[in-house]
């Protein structure tokens, strides 16, 4: 009989060549309690794009699906019938999209008919805030050198 086991590698030393990291990237992962509504938020309100999806059931319904925005990307997965928790989802976690311009965000989105909370300053970052159908918690940041505080309506119309 053959030897199936295969000696475990010696991980003590790095590579000769570093490839780079190994983790590349986190993604957040949305249990949903309504798909088709949770793409249009996604999808027509925040500008994501539909890299993925799953659907078991039929071509048109979508289950499981990955979104990008940019450089970030999201999961969605849809709860079986009968299996949505009770409990308010997403409280005690938000996510926070690093951004070139998180005000031009905030105009973006309520052109899209959304309704992000007004932009203020928090750590040096303006701070534009929306919370998507399901309850999560979904912040878009980017740098400022606007004082702590400061609200977009303290510095022109909205």
């Amino acid at each position: 009989m053959p030897h199936l086991r295969q000696p475990i590698p010696d991980m003590s030393t790095p590579p000769a060549s570093d490839p780079g990291p190994n983790v590349q990237q986190v993604v957040p992962f949305f249990m949903v309690a309504d798909m088709p509504r949770s793409l249009r938020f996604y999808i027509d309100g925040l500008g994501f794009t539909l890299k993925n999806k799953w659907t078991p059931k039929s071509p048109d319904q979508i289950i499981w699906c990955w979104l990008e925005l940019g450089g970030s990307a999201i999961m969605l997965q849809e709860y079986n019938p009968g299996r949505i928790p009770a409990e308010k989802r997403g409280v005690g976690a938000s996510i926070w999209f690093q951004c070139r311009d998180a005000v031009a965000l905030y105009h973006e989105f309520r052109s899209r008919g959304l309704e992000p909370r007004e932009p203020f300053v928090g750590n040096h970052m303006w701070d534009t805030a929306i919370t998507d159908p399901d309850g999560y918690s979904l912040h878009f940041e980017s740098p400022t050198d606007v004082p702590e505080e400061t609200r977009l309506s303290e510095l022109s119309p909205t």
